[in-house]
């Protein structure tokens, strides 16, 4: 079974040691590198694309969400943990906004780490509970913001019904029987999707559709 792939940033050595003891402790989680600033980390999260990395916010050189833009611009493949001091909605807002799955906050990440971890690796997102409040005040198309930033908002509902399939692996002459349309409107749909989402080579598509298939 394939290791689970992690990152850690923090500018405070002792908290990132607290973390690796920690994630090392669970079976199918492996802390891959560190880095004490922001520059350092995207170096690392480019280099390595791990599965997740886990950010401080306020790190020198870069914060962690000048990192997470820089992540979505060059469309790397790792999901995010945010962690924080900061409990305030507008931090809260600002990295959910950019995609980030999970936002854990500093005084109980011993406690949560692991199930933050786990969740995000699923797709699915993880907040402190002690945060809870601030998704029952989200806006619900929020989402939108990342959806642009990744280029799927520019996608017509037929683009993203070829997407999710070729996400599923499907080939041009399944996807066609599926949706029952004709090989030629798939490969237009193919084409459109290429130019709208910047990708470009060879099985480049696919790769994308599977990165992002759980945001589709």
């Amino acid at each position: 079974m394939k290791n689970t792939t992690i990152i850690l940033a923090d500018d405070h050595p002792l908290l990132r040691l607290g973390l690796r003891e920690i994630i090392h402790q669970h079976a199918g989680f492996r802390v891959v590198a560190e880095a004490g600033n922001g520059e350092r980390a995207l170096e690392l999260i480019e280099g390595l694309r791990p599965d997740i990395a886990v950010l401080d916010i306020d790190m020198p050189k870069l914060t962690g969400l000048e990192v997470v833009k820089q992540i979505l611009a060059r469309k790397i493949p790792t999901e995010i943990i945010i962690l924080t001091m900061h409990d305030e909605a507008s931090f809260f807002e600002r990295a959910l906004d950019l995609g980030v799955l999970g936002y854990v906050l500093k005084e109980s990440v011993e406690n949560e780490i692991i199930a933050a971890i786990e969740s995000v690796h699923n797709g699915k997102p993880y907040v402190s509970p002690s945060l809870s409040n601030f998704l029952l005040k989200r806006n619900p198309h929020s989402h939108e913001g990342t959806e642009k930033k990744l280029g799927i908002a520019d996608l017509t509902p037929a683009e993203r019904k070829v997407l999710k399939l070729v996400a599923d692996n499907k080939t041009t002459k399944e996807i066609a029987d599926m949706l029952f349309v004709s090989e030629r409107t798939v490969e237009s749909h193919r084409s459109s999707i290429c130019a709208k989402l910047d990708v470009h080579g060879q099985n480049a598509l696919l790769r994308y559709a599977m990165t992002f298939k759980h945001r589709l």
